[in-house]
């Protein structure tokens, strides 16, 4: 009951210092991958990079106290990081307080319901999302994250839109205009690195190395370059008009944008006290609508007049009371000096100061890290809140979970572990759960640092505690030395562990399998792409598809007429091209008899007996129907019913204990008669045989074979028969 509570009490039964030593180098070795990574991924989920440093702290070491697996690593993965960023969009502005309280509160919602999960032993919801969801949805998730870093791969600024595709293609006539290239080749460096050492030795921490050459090049060479000056500074009329109009249409959206809270709260009084019909509710409403569209105006507005800002390239030159001033970088005015460097005005999404406009020159770099721990406090939440995030929370949950396990499964075939799925989801749970307490994002099990983890010889968990460890230390005193860290290194990282996401050969391998689930992949592969960043919309399409799919198959299971291979076997007759007997139709049901495809087996046995005119007897073979439920009981007793009704036999053979059972309570049994059950098809054949060919003019039956009848069978048919489960056939004399 301890380790049922605190499994990780169970690593020490036969610890050694041999192992110690083995987890204190994997836990370094998979920090020197975590802390870049967990920065680069806080970006890729629209925060703050030093927001990943927090969720890389408190989850790696709960999830591994407290789950099952010993060598998983847990933490900011690309998939939730993007599925976090997708949620979280419409509902405030990217790294806004707003933003990061909804982030941390969306940890909190995932691991709650992971937790519920695992206490309930409910890890099985996670089949809703079958493998060719998954495998579609994960290669559309790596292009969507790869292509999402292009902007600070080039150095370019863009307003998302409304679907990905056309983000993508904003960054490209954004670069076509002005690619900043010191910028694009700090990225191309750190892929150089990373690939290179990576090819040399997978153990080398690749990562760390690229991010501590590019924060050096970037510290040495002031790759970062900004200032800010006033706007009169800027000595280009047309920039300083387009300033002003923007931070007007800024200012009237901010204010209007104020007054909707308090119209939102008389509506619901309204709506209270006087119904949803009243004039006043009415006319708030229809208030509510103008100001809405007021809003989204001024914002169009203020986008164009952003775009048009951000295409304006400035350069640098002093002015004659020494102060520096900006003027047009193509078209500078004769005789001035200035230091050949592109300008731009540096654009976000609120009001610019025009006394101090922030100009920007270099690259972008992480910049300032808070130093210390996080402060550790409950997420501020309430009811409305939560239901508001929980549909994003159940599907993170449940993909983050599929991805824990998943790679869990993997290392534990090598490893010869035992897992507990329920386990593992209390375990991804509280981490989620504790995370948010020290401001931690959803996170989940990394298939990269995992991988590290076990290369670099890990026992048990206490190397994810020992990484942990390393990432408190590195917020206590190095935060300093991630200043100049550039933010197309980071997109680089990122770039480079989604790489191994993508894998044509699943598609080819769905495919092959079944062509349904090769669809299925290929549509949600297709859908995720389409409607990112509404990544919810492409899982459910595939789930339900799956579900659809799944259903129809319920409804109309495989149907095969059986006859006789020459191998000896009984198969499906129009698969090998084998005659029928016109006397005999055996029909094999692959599938479980209940309330979605009782008609249907109904209609089929209908169709059978219509299309045979010389028929005698109908043989079902039980093999495949391993469930019936009343719908399915009752349909078969009205067929027995109206088969012999028409003077045609009626015989079972190969059914299930359990419909055995089933069919014996509710005296089925008796109706289609003991002599009549049959345990093998052979047997079934054998006895039936003679009844239904006397005075037949079929010469040679395609249900015969070749090779003499067991006589006791012939005697005494039905249920009891002497059989050794052969299927074969056996011939009467």
């Amino acid at each position: 009951m301890i380790h049922r509570f605190f499994p990780f009490l169970a690593w020490f039964k036969t610890y050694s210092k041999a192992d110690l030593r083995a987890d204190l180098t994997a836990g370094l070795t998979v920090a020197l991958v975590l802390i870049p990574q967990s920065m680069a991924y806080a970006q890729l989920a629209g925060l703050p990079p030093y927001f990943g440093l927090y969720a890389a702290f408190l989850p790696p070491m709960i999830a591994s106290l407290f789950g099952s697996s010993r060598q998983l690593a847990t933490g900011p993965v690309a998939v939730v990081s993007l599925m976090t960023s997708a949620s979280l969009a419409p509902l405030a502005t990217s790294g806004s307080p707003g933003y990061i309280a909804y982030a941390i509160m969306l940890s909190l919602t995932v691991g709650i319901f992971q937790l519920a999960l695992g206490a309930l032993r409910l890890g099985v919801v996670v089949n809703f999302l079958s493998h060719p969801v998954v495998n579609g949805f994960t290669n559309a998730a790596a292009i969507i994250i790869a292509t999402s870093q292009l902007s600070n791969l080039f150095g370019v600024y863009v307003e998302n839109a409304e679907h990905h595709y056309e983000t993508i293609l904003r960054v490209i006539r954004e670069a076509v205009h002005y690619t900043h290239w010191p910028t694009f080749g700090m990225g191309v460096l750190s892929f150089a690195v990373m690939y290179g050492l990576k090819r040399l030795n997978p153990r080398i921490p690749y990562v760390l190395v690229a991010v501590i050459i590019t924060t050096s090049i970037s510290f040495a060479f002031r790759f970062e370059k900004r200032m800010s000056a006033p706007l009169q500074a800027i000595e280009v009329p047309e920039a300083q008009e387009l300033v002003s109009e923007f931070n007007q249409a800024m200012s009237e959206a901010e204010q209007l944008t104020a007054e909707r809270p308090a119209i939102t709260a008389e509506l619901a009084k309204a709506k209270k006290e006087q119904g949803a019909h009243s004039v006043a509710y009415l006319e708030l409403k229809h208030q509510m609508e103008t100001l809405n569209l007021r809003i989204d105006i001024l914002k169009e507005e203020a986008e164009v007049k952003k775009q048009k800002i951000r295409y304006t390239l400035f350069t640098q030159a002093e002015g004659s009371d020494g102060k520096p001033r900006f003027v047009p970088f193509e078209v500078a005015p004769p005789g001035t000096a200035t230091d050949g460097q592109v300008w731009r005005i540096k654009m976000g999404n609120k009001v610019l100061d025009e006394n101090s406009v922030r100009m920007i020159s270099g690259g972008a770099v992480v910049g300032e890290i808070p130093k210390g721990l996080p402060a550790f406090a409950l997420p501020k939440s309430n009811i409305t809140d939560l239901l508001t995030l929980l549909p994003y929370a159940v599907i993170i949950s449940l993909l983050g979970y599929m991805e824990a396990i998943s790679i869990a499964k993997a290392m534990a075939a090598k490893t010869g572990q035992m897992l507990n799925p329920n386990q593992e989801l209390i375990g991804q749970g509280l981490a989620n759960i504790l995370g948010s307490v020290g401001q931690s994002y959803p996170t989940s099990g990394s298939f990269s640092r995992s991988a590290v983890n076990l290369q670099s010889g890990a026992v048990t968990g206490l190397s994810s505690v020992v990484a942990s460890i390393t990432v408190v230390i590195t917020l206590l005193f190095f935060t300093p030395l991630l200043y100049h860290l550039p933010q197309a290194s980071l997109a680089a990282v990122i770039m480079m562990a989604v790489m191994g996401l993508v894998s044509v050969s699943s598609f080819v391998h769905a495919w092959k399998t079944h062509r349904v689930d090769g669809a299925i992949q290929i549509i949600s592969f297709i859908s995720t792409l389409i409607f990112a960043p509404h990544l919810d919309k492409g899982i459910l399409i595939g789930v339900g598809l799956s579900l659809g799919v799944y259903i129809y198959r319920s409804m109309r299971p495989r149907v095969a007429h059986l006859a006789l291979h020459p191998d000896g076997s009984y198969r499906d007759a129009e698969h090998w091209g084998l005659n029928e007997c016109k006397h005999i139709a055996m029909i094999r049901f692959d599938g479980p008899l209940f309330f979605a495809n009782a008609s249907y087996f109904e209609d089929l046995v209908n169709e059978r007996v219509k299309s045979m005119p010389e028929l005698k007897h109908i043989l079902l073979v039980a093999n495949g129907i391993n469930d019936m439920d009343a719908s399915g009981e009752e349909v078969l007793a009205l067929t027995v019913d109206n088969v012999r009704a028409a003077g045609i036999g009626f015989s079972m053979s190969g059914v299930k204990e359990e419909v055995l059972a089933l069919i014996k309570r509710t005296h089925l049994f008796e109706k289609i008669g003991e002599e009549h059950i049959f345990p093998t098809m052979a047997q079934g054949v054998a006895v039936i045989y003679m009844d239904t060919h006397k005075g037949s003019d079929e010469g040679s039956c395609p249900l015969l074979p070749r090779y003499p009848v067991d006589e006791s069978v012939k005697r005494k048919g039905g249920i009891h028969a002497n059989h050794s489960g052969d299927e074969r056939g056996v011939l009467p004399r």
